[in-house]
């Protein structure tokens, strides 16, 4: 049945007119609806939570004597502020913001299902229309309140802990300061499309699964699933395709020049994303039937008209993205690998070198190169993994035989690599070096560094 809630008959009312006249705004039903969230004890701990655990973890990181280097910029907080909301930031991505879009966005319509109140609330605002839209602004409130107290609680938590000092990119160049402040808020803003995609799978279960505990937790199992299709070793199409990669693609910030075209195909993926979700939420919403008080759907078939558009959706957008760039394979290629090692050396050589005092020595004279093998494949080895072996050769002014350093490669399948030098230690080897943030180990010894999945390097 698709009848909505019978409007009650036109009552005369003073000036003549009538009560279907006197609806509620949206403007008063968007503040009803966000006193409603902040009634919530578990919004309310939610958001002071977002406002206050990043900086206290910031904080604390900085004062141990151990670093988390197994995510993206941890092993740089102890050297500047800015590395830290960083780090909050792919915490965030992968777990927080996911769980925070379920809470909000995946009970909006549920909790009324539960608490059998929409009759009263069409009674009180007459129209399914504003309703919808007073609720999914409200979220939309909620959820953008709560990453900008993890970006802000991020920064102000590393800034007070290590202070305003440059960061070292994913090349191994350094940002200064205001630099890395730009691109660190920059970094903030492009995760706000994914979650806002999430955020509309989580309306959209809100409203076809109504009381169901699934539409509670569909936005982490999305997200739950996009996180294990890039651990798998899919096409770069696909990568790109899913509404969450701009979790991932803000790396591409970090970098000279930025890898723009995975993080703007990102965006706009989520953002189509988001928009469809929403769509289809409102089209199910509005075919509701109200009159009956033990059905929460509309229908047995809704899940299925909801859902449908959206896995035909990722089909086009693979088809799109894989006619569009050159992505059908894994993207990591030898040729990539070693340009991005190469470049990397050598930004980090010369901050090695003004740390130890050196006479400076500009990357073009350096004239860093990589030979970069994957396990017993010598022809043209491509893909993730964690058996790359990579020998960097450098030139010094006036010195005639080249330098070599040998690195161990754990090349992931987004094309993030952890590089860990295996000698000669004098160079890649472990040892403290005093700088003016105090001591910190060698920069050549292990740093991160990112492969461009969609860049047209040619092999070889």
């Amino acid at each position: 049945m698709t009848a909505t809630a019978p409007a009650p008959a036109p009552a005369p009312a003073e000036g003549g007119r009538t009560a279907a006249a006197r609806r509620v705004p949206v403007t008063r039903g968007y503040r009803f609806e966000l006193v409603k969230l902040a009634a919530q004890w578990r919004i309310r701990l939610l958001v002071l939570a977002c406002w206050i655990a990043p900086g206290l973890f910031v904080a604390a990181v900085g004062q141990q004597s151990t670093l988390p280097t197994d995510t993206l910029f941890g092993r740089w907080m102890h050297a500047t502020g800015w590395a830290g909301p960083l780090v909050v930031l792919g915490f965030s991505g992968t777990w927080a913001l996911p769980l925070l879009t379920s809470v909000v966005a995946g009970d909006v319509f549920a909790a009324e299902d539960r608490l059998g109140t929409w009759r009263h609330l069409l009674v009180a605002v007459r129209s399914p229309r504003r309703i919808f839209a007073a609720k999914a602004l409200a979220s939309l409130t909620a959820i953008l309140v709560m990453v900008a107290g993890l970006a802000v609680s991020g920064v102000a938590g590393g800034l007070l802990a290590e202070g305003s000092h440059p960061l070292v990119g994913l090349d191994g160049h350094l940002l200064a300061p205001s630099h890395a402040a730009g691109e660190v808020f920059l970094a903030w803003a492009c995760v706000i499309p994914p979650t806002l995609a999430l955020a509309a799978i989580g309306l959209l279960g809100s409203v076809a699964l109504g009381r169901s505990p699934m539409g509670l937790l569909l936005p982490v199992l999305v997200a739950l699933a996009m996180q294990l299709a890039q651990m798998l070793p899919l096409p770069v199409a696909v990568r790109v395709a899913l509404p969450g990669y701009a979790f991932l693609a803000w790396n591409g910030l970090f970098t000279a020049p930025h890898q723009t075209a995975p993080l703007l195909i990102g965006i706009v993926v989520a953002l189509v994303w988001a928009v469809l979700g929403t769509t289809l939420a409102y089209l199910l919403f509005l075919r509701r039937d109200f009159t009956n008080p033990t059905g929460d759907t509309s229908g047995r078939r809704a899940p299925a008209a909801a859902f449908t558009p959206l896995a035909a959706l990722l089909g086009a957008t693979v088809a799109v993205v894989g006619v569009a760039t050159p992505s059908m394979g894994s993207g990591i290629t030898q040729a990539k690998v070693q340009r991005s090692l190469a470049t990397a050396f050598a930004h980090l050589y010369r901050m090695q070198t003004a740390e130890l005092h050196r006479p400076a020595v500009t990357e073009a004279r350096l004239r860093a190169s990589a030979a970069c093998a994957k396990g017993d494949d010598k022809d043209a080895p491509e893909g993730a993994g964690n058996d790359w072996r990579c020998v960097v050769t450098w030139h010094l002014p006036g010195v005639q035989v080249a330098g070599t350093a040998v690195y161990q490669l754990d090349v992931s399948a987004d094309g993030r690599y952890v590089a860990d030098g295996d000698g000669p230690k004098e160079v890649n080897g472990y040892f403290v070096l005093h700088t003016p943030q105090g001591d910190a180990p060698n920069p050549l010894w292990q740093f991160d560094g990112d492969v461009d999945l969609l860049s047209t390097t040619p092999k070889g």
